[in-house]
């Protein structure tokens, strides 16, 4: 009798991996000849001999494996209703962007840098988990049979499996870390490689929740036949430690390559093998639980947690693709855009020229971040950004300003940045990882004439000539201000409110507005300090 060969659905393939579980298991069935699992398009076409292997025997082995069989692909859902969830969902994902942000910003969060770096890709790792366990829970059911076999425990079998595996992603990411040395990884570059790592995570969440089938055709990992061969080693040898091993190895996980990808952007061996790390021990609860109640855990509940698991993975990616936009600078991620759309709406207040020659911000560097992170500077007037770093950690250590070209790490005490803002608009600026930002926003002088002009009054004309030696400075008001709190804070006095009042004709000292820009009199001038 000629073989016959059969084609049907099996949906719940989320990767590659997938089409290795389902071409071993139907290899082991009698009388199968031939079997091609693809992800893409969820199909499986078997070659057999239908006097030794049936066709219900051939879709029930699937089926245990937990994909949903069917003959036919089910009909679309109306457009309507999909358009509604991808609305929902983007929604979803900008709201977690913003809290994400707003919560970076000004939480307070003690020391929120590398070490929040890391618990995320550890998270991520956890949430990982659930998906090594549809690639790679077959080696672990594997050795621990064995061990079943021989009458032993297999918590031996599970530490030397999470210790291979984590020494495998480890060294990898050292690889790569040290292969992004010899690149120079300016802040844009990083930038790019935290979007390029989210991108990863979002089409392989996407992959794993089933959505947007032709996403399912992107592809980056081993050449088949090198695939094939790691499964058949795992399964074959039946050694824990070579089996976690190989999972360094399984690059058509979406999100181990996401992990090398932000390895490389760190430009650093040590660095890139601490993400590896984090993200190694990340996946290693979720498996080594599998292995515990592998005999319990149905292949049906596995695939729901999986499903379940890839609304986190899209969620985590779009957070790490907006943290890269914040470290390129480009003010492409979601504050600055909120920011530029709230500037639109909003009357522009009036700007009067300054007679100074430089305006100075003062800005403190402690614990909880940068205090306050966001000024309104004029274009074309000399900045002195004053920094006082009171408390230097992992992350503020360092500040990026990508659109200046500015890149310092910051001194214990006081240090004053310069620079002169050229062109309008938001200058976005973050610690070196993108966790903590802030803002400059440039705003164009006024059109007022100079002060030196006749329409200025005589007394106002005749106080500015007094005081242009030395020259008068500016302060912009920032939120929350009030005069007696700028004297104190610029002179250690607060009394000397009535000296800044006196150069600001005009000044309502009840009602100042953020952004606002006030002539400040010479600092060691005590004249008028007590009235």
């Amino acid at each position: 009798m000629s073989d016959e060969t059969i084609s049907f659905l099996a949906h719940g393939m989320h990767c590659h991996g997938c089409e290795h579980v389902i071409e071993m298991a139907l290899r082991k069935l009698a009388g199968v000849r031939r079997v091609e699992a693809r992800c893409p398009t969820e199909t499986v076409a078997v070659d057999f001999d239908p006097a030794t292997a049936d066709v219900a025997e051939i879709k029930a082995a699937v089926a245990a494996l937990g994909y949903r069989v069917e003959d036919e692909a089910r009909p679309r859902k109306p457009f309507l209703q999909r358009l509604t969830r991808v609305a929902a969902a983007l929604a979803g994902l900008a709201a977690l962007i913003f809290i994400d942000t707003r919560w970076i910003s000004q939480s307070g969060a003690p020391d929120i840098s590398q070490r929040m770096s890391l618990w995320l890709i550890f998270v991520l790792g956890l949430v990982t988990g659930f998906h090594c366990i549809g690639m790679c829970g077959g080696f672990v059911v594997s050795y621990v049979g064995a061990d079943a076999s021989a009458g032993r425990s297999s918590l031996a079998s599970h530490l030397t499996f999470g210790a291979g595996k984590t020494l495998s992603y480890t060294a990898i990411g050292a690889l790569f870390g040290a292969v992004g040395a010899f690149i120079a990884f300016t802040p844009t570059l990083r930038g790019a490689a935290g979007v390029a790592a989210g991108l990863f995570l979002i089409v392989f969440g996407l992959n794993m929740l089933g959505l947007f089938a032709p996403l399912r055709r992107f592809r980056l990992g081993l050449p088949r036949p090198l695939q094939a061969w790691v499964f058949r080693e795992a399964h074959g040898r039946h050694r824990p430690f070579v089996i976690g091993l190989l999972n360094g190895l399984m690059i058509a996980c979406g999100p181990l390559q996401a992990m090398y990808v932000m390895a490389a952007g760190t430009g650093s061996a040590v660095e890139g093998a601490k993400m590896l790390f984090a993200f190694g021990l990340g996946t290693l609860p979720v498996m080594l639980a599998f292995g515990a109640v592998a005999s319990m855990l149905s292949s049906a509940l596995t695939h729901r947690l999986l499903r379940a698991s890839g609304i986190i993975v899209v969620a985590l990616g779009a957070v790490m693709i907006n943290r890269g936009l914040i470290l390129t600078g480009a003010g492409a991620d979601l504050a600055s855009v909120v920011a530029r759309l709230r500037e639109r709406d909003a009357s522009a207040p009036a700007v009067q020229p300054t007679p100074a020659e430089f305006q100075t911000i003062e800005m403190e560097a402690n614990a909880l971040g940068y205090e306050p992170c966001r000024f309104t500077l004029i274009r074309g007037v000399p900045v002195k950004w004053v920094i006082n770093a009171t408390d230097i950690t992992s992350c503020n250590h360092r500040i990026v300003v990508p659109s200046l070209h500015l890149e310092f790490d910051l001194e214990p005490g006081l240090q004053t940045i310069d620079f002169t803002p050229t062109e309008s608009g938001p200058i976005p600026w973050s610690c070196w990882m993108g966790m903590l930002r802030g803002e400059f926003e440039v705003i164009e002088p006024g059109a007022a004439p100079p002060v030196a002009k006749a329409t200025a009054p005589e007394e106002a004309a005749q106080t500015m000539q007094e005081q242009t030696a030395p020259a008068l400075e500016t302060y912009v008001v920032q939120r929350g201000d009030t005069l007696q709190r700028i004297a104190r804070k610029l002179y250690g006095d607060a009394k000397r409110w009535r000296d800044i009042a006196a150069v600001n004709p005009g000044l309502k000292k009840g009602r100042l507005t953020p952004g606002a820009l006030l002539t400040i009199p010479p600092r060691h001038d005590g004249a008028g300090g007590k009235r």
